[in-house]
């Protein structure tokens, strides 16, 4: 995912805070024209967003995706259930995956890649109290570091 240029529209930053991530995926979005008009003025959140798979077919619940200005009669509800494109095989590993106990499917980022939207989603375990404080120890630890850093140049 590195390697391509894409434009970030949305990013779920409690998720990496909430669960280890062990498969990252690339899906394609179901949605009509004005959404993808909205999307391109960055108007989007997967905050609230969750992802389930019914009758083989994979879904994504509480995206919100504000309505176009120009839209009028056009315009969609902003929460509605959009279907995720994926290979039948890909939502049957995710399947597979979820009916482990402790893993859910959480969405990561949503993007533009070569002018299709794109919405990077996890295969994800959920972190206990003890995994989300040592994280958070680790990042002052590299905060303090680097503030150090920045010191000791200065002068």
């Amino acid at each position: 995912m590195a390697d391509k240029p894409h434009k970030l529209v949305a990013n779920n930053k409690k998720a990496y805070h909430e669960y280890f991530f062990e498969d990252k995926i690339e899906a394609g979005i179901e949605l009509v024209g004005t959404e993808v008009k909205s999307l391109r003025m960055g108007k989007c959140s997967i905050k609230e967003a969750f992802i389930r798979i019914d009758n083989g077919e994979i879904f994504i619940y509480q995206m919100h995706i504000s309505p176009y200005e120009k839209g009028n009669i056009f315009n969609k509800d902003p929460k509605r259930p959009r279907k995720l494109l994926m290979h039948k095989y890909e939502i049957h590993k995710l399947e597979g995956k979820i009916k482990e106990k402790g893993y859910t499917i959480v969405p990561v980022e949503v993007y533009f890649t070569k002018g299709r939207v794109k919405l990077l989603i996890a295969l994800a375990k959920g972190k206990k109290l003890y995994d989300k404080r040592r994280d958070i120890k680790e990042k002052d630890m590299k905060r303090e570091a680097a503030r150090d850093f920045k010191i000791k140049n200065i002068h």
